[in-house]
């Protein structure tokens, strides 16, 4: 079963590699390029015209990464997986039709705002109705109406609320990730470090889930994850596209991954963790999203209070752009903190195992 993690992997890490140049020079030919705020850093007006919307090569690769490992090993697709790759999809799709409109149709703000909440309303309300059905043998779902951290604890939401809490987490780490991809190949390389950490969770989840009764190592600390393997399946596929991606993205880049690929990595970010019972979690992990989005946050509050600026600019990778760091610089950092975030994440994970031996 475990060979199904390596071939999807090394399959996404394979066709973004070879497949992202492809893209870069179809969307060369047509002239769809990035725009370039005029009120960033200097240095970024060099990267004006360079093609965007890439995230279609890391969408694409998972999606063909995952269904050829399970041709290959002849398991069958679960409804989680299918779940959570959807998810990807249809947030991918509402970013694609924002970068469109923005550059091919030459509106600078790309989807209305409402035609924008509204497509990703549709999408984040499908997947958590979806998520709750479709109960295995043991009456798993995909998603629980229980929060949860590590695992689930006590407090039962209900499905309504469940659908509330889902849309927060869908449309916070999007816009979390979308406001990181600021930098070349700073919202890629911290989605690496996030999914293989994924990876890990899934795996270890697998190994140690109730349903194994007679295997565990502590049977008092046992895993309801409904498909943990699928999870573990679909983070290394990530994992490897987005790696393959991070190659041509890396400075300077020569494509970036626009709304089509920050939409879709919030988006699937959020159904790893739902799905894993990780939901609390998943914001330590994806730590460095969460640093980002509260930076805007403090910056705008700070404005419309007081009239003043925490930072030169937000978001916060500009901000250290803006006293000299140079932009690889800020990015290894950043990378650097997204690193410790995610080692902090899975010790608490491991740590929560432990206790309960």
């Amino acid at each position: 079963m475990m060979k199904q993690i390596l071939f999807a992997g090394v399959i996404g890490l394979f066709l973004t590699l070879i497949g992202t140049p492809l893209l870069i020079k179809l969307l060369a030919r047509k002239g769809y390029g990035q725009y370039i705020r005029d009120d960033g850093p200097r240095e970024h007006a060099s990267k004006r015209g360079t093609p965007t919307m890439g995230g279609i090569a890391f969408i694409l690769s998972t999606v063909a990464a995952y269904f050829l490992s399970k041709l290959i090993t002849g398991v069958s697709p679960s409804y989680t997986g299918l779940l959570v790759l959807g998810l990807m999809c249809g947030m991918g799709l509402v970013g694609f039709l924002d970068d469109y409109i923005k550059i091919v149709k030459r509106r600078s703000l790309g989807l209305r705002a409402k035609a924008k909440m509204a497509g990703q309303l549709i999408v984040g309300i499908a997947f958590a109705v979806l998520s709750l059905q479709f109960a295995d043998a043991r009456g798993n779902t995909p998603a629980s109406t229980k929060l949860s951290f590590i695992t689930d604890f006590g407090w039962t939401i209900g499905p309504v609320l469940f659908v509330v809490w889902a849309l927060f987490m869908i449309l916070a780490m999007s816009n979390g990730v979308n406001l990181t991809d600021g930098l070349d190949g700073l919202a890629t390389g911290a989605s690496v470090l996030v999914f293989g950490a994924y990876t890990f969770i899934g795996v270890w989840q697998y190994q140690e889930s109730c349903a194994n009764g007679e295997t565990l190592t502590n049977p008092g600390a046992c895993y309801e994850v409904r498909d943990p393997l699928d999870l573990a399946v679909i983070s290394a596929a990530l994992m490897g596209s987005c790696l393959g991606f991070l190659w041509w993205n890396t400075s300077p880049a020569k494509i970036f991954m626009g709304d089509t690929g920050s939409l879709a990595l919030g988006g699937v970010l959020t159904g790893l963790a739902i799905c894993s019972r990780t939901e609390l979690l998943v914001a330590i992990m994806g730590g460095l999203f969460v640093l980002i989005t509260m930076s805007v946050v403090i910056q705008v509050g700070s404005f419309r209070l007081t009239g003043k600026r925490v930072f030169r600019m937000a978001p916060l990778q500009h901000h250290f752009e803006l006293k000299g760091w140079s932009e690889v610089l800020v990015v290894v950092r950043f990378w650097i903190i997204q690193g410790i975030c995610v080692i902090v994440g899975l010790g608490l994970f491991y740590a929560g195992w432990a206790a309960d031996k």
